[in-house]
């Protein structure tokens, strides 16, 4: 895929081989635009909230560790089990072996655990696709909280999420669908501090009924429900997504 008008270094790193089983979800997750409208620059400080499967995390790290810092945050994980090497230094580890880069270019670690240095220091923050699950588990403003702290004063937060009809009922709208109402979403986020600068449409998917009974799942890449109507699943792609970015409100 060609990515014209495009940091070379980002355009670079989108055309990796490491992102070779990557780069069929780029036309619905449109990485480089939505990062400019973020406005995610190489040089920032920029943390990514659950990387999960680390698809961003293979955008992102490569991209911004060689002049700024790229940190990796999650909820809190529980006890480590004895032996084996916790969920951020298994982060780390393989981040770094993936990408040949020192160690001390990147952060990981849970949010009760914020390493004192790192408070007030982050330009951006970015969660893709994750707000449900912290609605679902409802540590939304454990979370939140943890999110303001870290950002600098003129830091933003960017939010890619699954968008449910306005007028959904809670009851699909709880988290447990993977779908949220971005009214309040933006509520949610006005509650703990922030205040909404922009709103952008580059990630809405209009033929995306977002009322399945499975939930988001049904549609790719999870095609939770196998064959069944596999084809019409394909046919509309990812989900429909809200596209927000929020001030830090001092």
């Amino acid at each position: 895929m060609a990515h014209d008008h495009v940091d070379p270094e980002l355009s670079a790193v989108l055309e990796h081989e490491l992102r070779s089983e990557d780069t069929a979800r780029d036309g619905y997750r449109n990485p480089a635009e939505t990062l400019a409208f973020f406005g995610v620059e190489p040089g920032m400080n920029v943390v990514e909230y659950a990387p999960g499967g680390g698809w961003y995390t293979r955008v992102l790290y490569p991209w911004i560790a060689p002049q700024g810092r790229y940190m990796a945050l999650q909820s809190d994980a529980g006890p480590t089990v004895d032996d084996q090497p916790d969920w951020a230094s298994r982060f780390v580890q393989r981040a770094v072996a993936d990408w040949s880069f020192d160690a001390d270019k990147i952060t990981a670690f849970e949010s009760d655990e914020i390493p004192a240095e790192i408070v007030g220091t982050a330009d951006r923050v970015l969660i893709f696709r994750s707000l449900h699950g912290m609605m679902g588990d409802n540590i939304a403003d454990h979370e939140l909280r943890a999110i303001r702290t870290l950002l600098a004063d003129d830091g933003m937060v960017g939010v890619v999420q699954h968008r449910a009809a306005e007028d959904a009922p809670y009851s699909y709208t709880d988290g447990s669908k993977g779908y949220l109402r971005q009214s309040d979403v933006v509520r949610l986020f006005e509650l703990h501090g922030f205040e909404l600068a922009e709103t952008s449409e580059l990630n809405a998917n209009p033929v995306d009924l977002a009322n399945w009974e499975a939930g988001v799942w049904t549609l790719p890449p999870s095609l939770t429900l196998g064959d069944a109507d596999r084809d019409r699943y394909l046919a509309i792609g990812e989900s429909d997504r809200m596209t927000l970015l929020f001030r830090k409100r001092n």
